[in-house]
Formats: structure tokens, sequence, C-alpha cells
């Protein structure tokens, strides 16, 4: 019986923590500009504000929170993926991005908002918790991505993954639209901007994984010939 009652609890503590985050995700799509505070969450998620600090000591920490979470639902499918049988080409593993990433409503927003908090609000024991984390997902999916690219060699699959997702939040870091630019962004010198950005960036993704793929096929063949000639 104590048993149960332990796994229920621990159920509603997990179910509260979601309706937290569900909460604070719903009020920054309605106002990405700001950070809404944690009474404006508790409210939204219908609970205490007290009962939010249990979980989140800080609003800044319950943003990192969510972004984790959008990072491991990217991660899970993609292993998922990636631990299918059979070979995989790039469109699938864009396909995994785009629906996370790219087409994910505040994924990337929360992205670089996130990367500018651990610089300067979020506890450094905490970023750092969160950096392992990404971390052990990141290390796991790219030791996966190397057994369906065998022009990857040890470790290309994390560094691939890394560059990819640079990639993606630079390019949205500069192409995204900033709303206080407004109708300034019609002046011709700044139209350079105005693109779309999954196209550009499925380009750009494109180019990056041919490139790399094709880079270390060609250098395949040359360790083996000088491994060669090292035995004569």
């Amino acid at each position: 019986m104590a048993i149960k009652q332990r796994a229920m609890a621990v159920e509603d503590k997990e179910e509260r923590h979601n309706a937290i985050l569900d909460a604070a995700e719903a009020l920054f799509l309605e106002h990405p500009d700001r950070m809404a505070n944690v009474s404006e969450v508790a409210e939204t998620a219908g609970v205490a504000k007290g009962t939010v600090y249990l979980y989140f000591p800080s609003k800044e920490e319950m943003l990192l929170a969510l972004h984790e979470r959008h990072v491991g639902l990217f991660f899970g499918e993609l292993t998922a993926l990636l631990d299918r049988p059979g070979s995989l080409d790039f469109d699938e593993v864009f396909a995994v991005t785009r629906k996370h990433i790219v087409r994910g409503p505040s994924y990337l927003p929360l992205t670089s908002i996130c990367f500018g908090l651990m610089d300067r609000e979020i506890p450094l024991e905490r970023a750092l918790e969160f950096k392992v984390r990404v971390g052990q997902m990141l290390a796991a999916a790219g030791g996966r991505l190397e057994r369906h690219f065998p022009g990857l060699a040890p470790g290309d699959g994390i560094a691939l993954l890394c560059n990819s997702y640079g990639l993606m939040v630079g390019m949205w870091q500069l192409l995204n639209p900033n709303k206080r630019l407004g109708a300034a962004l019609e002046r011709p010198e700044l139209r350079m901007f105005r693109v779309d950005y999954e196209r550009e960036v499925e380009s750009a993704l494109r180019a990056l994984w041919a490139g790399t793929l094709a880079r270390n096929s060609a250098a395949a063949p040359a360790k083996v010939d000088s491994a060669k000639r090292k035995r004569k």
C-alpha cells in the first residue's frame, strides 16, 4: 500500500511539474517579448504561487526547464529513429528536426533566451547540470548517427549534430524578424533579412551534411593507403 501511495505521489508531482511548464509555455507563446512572472504562471497552471517555487526556484530556471523539455522531446524522437533497423538518410533526420526545432513555435526563441540566461541569471551549478544532461543525449544520438552514416568516424556524429544545431540557432537569430523593427525591414538595405527561414536552413543543413560526409568518405581511403605504406 505504501509503495502504491508513493507511486501516486510521484505521478502527482510529475503531473504538477508538467502543468507548470505547460502554463509557462502558453504564456511565453502569448508574450514572447517578456518573461511571465511566477504569479502569472501559477494562476495559469491553477496552482498556488508557493507551489511553483517548490519546483522551480526562479522564473529563469523554469524557462530553462521548459527548454530542456523541448530538447528532450527532440532527442527522444531522434534516438528512436536512429534505433530503427535499416538505412536512414538526411531527409528522415531533418523531418524530426523540422518538427521539433524549425517549426516548434517556442523552441528557437526560447533557446536564444536560455543561452543568455545561463550566462547571467542561472546559477552555475544548475547550468552545468543542464549541460551534462544535454551532453549525454547528444553523445547517445551522435553514436547512433555514426552507425547509419559509415562516413562518420567516432566522434564525428556529435560534431555534426553540434554544428547543425549551431547553424540552426545562428541563422534563426540572424534572420528572425524583430517586431521592434516593424516596417523598417522593408527598407531596401534590410530586405536581405526577410527570407524563408525553413527553406534557407534546410538548404544550409543539406550542404553541411553533404560536405561533412563527402569529406570523411574521401579521407577514409587516404588513411587506409597510409596504413598500408607503413606496414610495407
